[in-house]
């Protein structure tokens, strides 16, 4: 309760929990974002002291709370600055440093292709592409033309993203762009069960069964405990709200419920309502 009262310790115990990387599961990735190459630098060798095996820097967020600090994918408007920034961190770890980008700024800056060799040329050794500007924050379709001339343009691993949401999406973006693989995002909200969906699809060719109803409640169980366990008994029943509704948003009566669930303010309570 004091955490969440105070930013500033919130803050604190929020970054203590998320460098805390005891008990995770391997390889032990870590995003960091920001636009000063020397903090950066220092935020990669401060979490790989903690037990970090690669460090991800974060290019590709469209977030005004990130872009309005110059980082995230504002960044690509400024290749020095990117250059700089990777040079000083792939220099500072002795762990693989990845990237995540955009196509480029807005539709009529698409560096990407001149952003990905910069990576490459840094030391960077695999880069993930956003199929969308900067501009187009997560509105319209994806493109994958830029992300397969980026991947022709590089020799490291290219990952695309962007609008794949099925496991049949998921093959066509990788005939369509010669990835060497997929990043999922919101796909996965409150439908975790997407990558053994997509896994199964391209390893077989056939599509796997929805969950059935029991499973999913377990499923959701576990993430709600897990929610709560690592954020807290404050926090952890807020941010449940919005998971539970995406587990939830295509069922029926999925409206009602979650008006209730919304207004329940404790874990035990979140639990007994799911079940």
């Amino acid at each position: 309760e004091m955490a969440a009262s105070n930013p500033r310790l919130w803050a604190t115990e929020k970054s203590s929990r998320r460098t805390d990387h005891a008990g995770e599961m391997e390889p032990k990735a870590v995003q960091i974002a920001g636009a000063d190459p020397q903090d950066l630098a220092d935020c990669a060798r401060f979490n790989v002291d903690r037990g970090a095996q690669i460090i991800d820097i974060n290019m590709g967020c469209p977030a005004k709370k990130v872009c309005n600090k110059a980082a995230g994918s504002a960044l690509l408007k400024d290749e020095a600055l990117v250059n700089e920034i990777l040079q000083a961190v792939v220099a500072a770890v002795d762990v693989p440093v990845t990237l995540k980008i955009r196509t480029g700024w807005d539709r009529d800056n698409k560096n990407g292709i001149t952003v990905a060799k910069i990576a490459e040329q840094a030391g960077i050794t695999a880069l993930a592409v956003h199929g969308r500007t900067r501009a187009d924050l997560y509105t319209g379709e994806a493109e994958y033309d830029t992300i397969a001339a980026i991947k022709q343009a590089v020799s490291i691993p290219v990952f695309a993203n962007g609008d794949i949401d099925s496991p049949q999406k998921a093959l066509h973006v990788l005939n369509a762009t010669g990835a060497d693989g997929l990043l999922i995002g919101r796909a996965a909200q409150g439908r975790p069960w997407i990558f053994r969906e997509v896994d199964h699809f391209l390893r077989t060719g056939q599509l796997l069964p929805a969950p059935e109803m029991i499973e999913v409640e377990r499923i959701l169980l576990e993430h709600l405990a897990a929610l709560h366990t690592f954020y807290g008994e404050v926090l952890g029943v807020r941010i449940a709200r919005k998971h539970v509704g995406w587990y939830l948003a295509t069922l029926p009566g999925a409206k009602e419920f979650r008006a209730q669930f919304n207004r329940l303010d404790d874990t035990q309570a979140q639990c007994a309502h799911v079940h």
